[in-house]
């Protein structure tokens, strides 16, 4: 094969669009360098719902065959069932093809190694792009087999084992797919538990005719909210396309920011496993510092990204971590993210408490409010950095840039980030139990971005 410039690698995976960055010849070429780079002997393939995951997926699988290595082929799934069947079945590697939730016209993949370690831009990733790009393969003697393997029954009985059944109470909770992969796991899981499930945008359709399901947009939320409203429900969730992350909406139907689970979840493991690490990202912290402080673990920063609090998870031996992005790891799931067990723990901890989630968060985010991330496109995102950082460090009383700015005061909190693959900047504001003070350093630091982007 000849040398091919290849554009749909990022930082953590693989993502572009269809066909003109990722195409049938890309994806063969992914798999024979996937299998070289690793010496892998067995993969494990799936794909999510998406109308242009077939194809990429059979040619994926023909390079990683013709490399030599051994599918196990668990069809149409979710990221986390290929995390899942990875370190389940022992597999040298798992890829998930997959664009979550971007634009119809793209596709992507996910890529991890041996026990579900992720291959990302620092280890690996760009190796296999190299090799990729190069076309140059080692012909084997003997090409790999493709065994389709039915995982799901086995996924749901792991899912299961985060609960105790008999505590669950027979609760009413409206789930949205988003017409994405989520609802199949949702009626593999529904015998098992007493719960109602109201189901909505349930059918997996890879046209979206719902829209791109992405619940972090508030317009991809008036669904879930009609529905938790309409229902009675005691809470709701909706899912991205490949459902590693999951949205919650309390029993009012009001969206909780990710943030304020995180804390939740933390409490809840602190509470079976007490003194247990949990590790936290930098973009919004004091809540989560408070709970695991309060519950009597310990809390541990990690740069923001999934293949960072994977491998901070990992050398602190965390029980669990969590992103304010609605992205949470767990250790016994080989410290992977997963959209289900958030849920399934939240309904525990309902039915357990017999309190509403509402109030279960109420004084939380009376405690520590926060803005929530807001994203600016901007010229030069370095120099408005530097200027913020020179406007309020003779008052600040903290430091840090493990994950662009972090600067604490007195009252109040300020995370300001560059995104990596494009020139936006991330803002996250939290107070100490202060609204308007939030408010007002939110709109503050809006502004100074807006004075500062003059380069």
């Amino acid at each position: 094969m000849s040398f091919l410039e290849i554009t749909c690698f990022k930082a953590y995976d693989i993502r572009g669009k269809v066909p003109s960055q990722l195409n049938e010849d890309v994806a063969y070429r992914v798999g024979r360098a996937y299998v070289e780079f690793l010496q892998a002997k067995s993969i494990v393939v799936g794909h999510d719902i998406r109308l242009t995951s077939k194809s990429l997926t059979d040619s994926l699988i023909q390079g990683i065959t013709d490399a030599g290595a051994d599918v196990l082929f668990i069809g149409e799934c979710g990221t986390e069932e290929v995390y899942f069947g990875t370190f389940h079945l022992k597999a040298d590697g798992g890829i998930c093809v997959t664009a979550s939730h971007n634009p119809m016209d793209y596709n992507g993949m996910k890529l991890v190694g041996e026990g579900s370690r992720p291959i990302s831009g620092d280890n690996g990733l760009l190796d296999i792009k190299a090799k990729a790009e190069s076309g140059e393969f080692t012909e084997v003697a003997n090409k790999g087999q493709v065994e389709s393997i039915a995982l799901r029954s086995d996924y749901v009985q792991h899912l299961l084992g985060y609960i105790k059944l008999e505590k669950l109470k027979p609760l009413k909770i409206v789930c949205n797919a988003g017409n994405g992969g989520a609802g199949a796991v949702i009626d593999a899981l529904e015998p098992h538990l007493p719960f109602k499930f109201v189901k909505v945008h349930h059918e997996a359709d890879g046209s979206f005719p719902n829209g791109i399901p992405n619940p972090l947009l508030p317009e991809r939320r008036q669904a879930t909210i009609d529905a938790v409203k309409a229902h009675g429900a005691d809470f709701g969730i909706a899912w991205d396309g490949d459902f590693d992350r999951c949205f919650f909406f309390d029993e009012t139907g009001a969206f909780i920011e990710g943030y304020y689970l995180v804390g939740l979840l933390a409490k809840s493991f602190l509470q079976k496993s007490p003194g247990a690490t949990i590790v936290h990202d930098p973009r919004l912290t004091w809540n989560t510092i408070d709970e695991v402080n309060t519950a009597g673990g310990k809390p541990v920063q990690s740069k923001t990204g999934h293949a960072f609090i994977k491998a901070t998870m990992r050398d602190v031996d965390a029980i669990y971590g969590g992103e304010m992005s609605a992205h949470h790891y767990f250790r016994d799931f080989a410290y992977c993210d997963n959209g289900n067990i958030p849920w399934l723990l939240v309904a525990e901890l309902i039915s357990l408490l017999g309190q509403r989630l509402s109030s279960m968060v109420a004084d939380r985010v009376a405690k520590f409010p926060c803005s929530g991330e807001i994203n600016n496109t901007v010229k030069d995102p370095k120099l408005i950095l530097q200027r913020i950082r020179e406007h309020f460090e003779p008052e600040s009383l903290e430091i840090e840039t493990v994950d662009g700015l972090s600067m604490a005061f007195a009252e109040w909190r300020l995370n300001i980030r560059m995104s990596s693959t494009e020139p936006v900047l991330r803002l996250n504001v939290e107070s100490r139990g202060d609204v308007s003070l939030m408010q007002q350093k939110t709109e503050q630091l809006l502004q100074m971005v807006k004075d500062f982007d003059v380069a």
